[in-house]
């Protein structure tokens, strides 16, 4: 399917998440997006409350500036905290359309991985993203796209793109773990994250255990 947004529109992206911390995948993965769909701008979209996670988020405020750090360097990116100044769970339809109203002339796409499109039947209002915005993947190798996802890329077809992204075994998760565990040195995990998000993080102390 072509990515060309209409007629006198731009093509803007979304990608949003809970950056706790940003890494270098996520960057890896917003480049890709910029150049591989050829974006006007890309909206990096830090979550607010996430009703889909079980754990507590890290402060917004931290999450915030560790975006801003992450992202600065990128072309047509913008890190934009609507989501966290929104009050109540934060739902990528919302964010969608509110894109939508101050844009209408233009084609949405919504930047996600292989395990949230695996999970996005789930998702607040999903049908309605399917029809406001272009599902562009992140190309992983991950069974669980093929396992949970068939049915969906079949009733979506003409609505599904793919990103071609390296292979990165980087994740928040991860890194969380090893500067909670009190056991990692800082270069355990600083080469997974951008230099100035890892700076920020000991000079917060973030993730540590109490």
């Amino acid at each position: 399917m072509s990515a060309a947004p209409p007629p006198g529109g731009r093509r803007i992206g979304m990608f949003g998440g809970s950056f706790d911390p940003p890494h270098l995948a996520h960057v890896a993965l917003a480049q890709a997006a910029v150049a591989q769909l050829k974006l006007d701008t890309l909206y990096i979209i830090p979550t607010g409350q996430a009703w889909h996670k079980a754990r507590t988020l890290s402060a917004a405020e931290h999450r915030l500036a560790m975006a801003r750090l992450a992202f600065a360097g990128l072309d047509r990116t913008v890190v934009d905290e609507r989501e966290i100044q929104r009050a109540g769970p934060s739902f990528t339809i919302d964010t969608l359309e509110a894109l939508q109203a101050e844009n209408p002339r233009a084609q949405l796409h919504l930047i996600i991985g292989n395990d949230q499109f695996a999970a996005l039947k789930i998702w607040h209002r999903w049908e309605a993203i399917l029809k406001i915005a272009i599902i562009c993947i992140a190309n992983r190798a991950d069974p669980r796209r093929t396992e949970a996802g068939f049915d969906l890329e079949t009733q979506a077809r003409h609505a599904v793109l793919t990103l071609q992204l390296p292979l990165m075994p980087v994740s928040a998760t991860a890194i969380r773990r090893k500067i909670s565990s009190g056991n990692a040195s800082p270069q355990d995990w600083t080469p997974m994250v951008p230099e100035p998000v890892a700076r920020y993080i000991e000079r917060h102390s973030l993730y540590i255990s109490p």
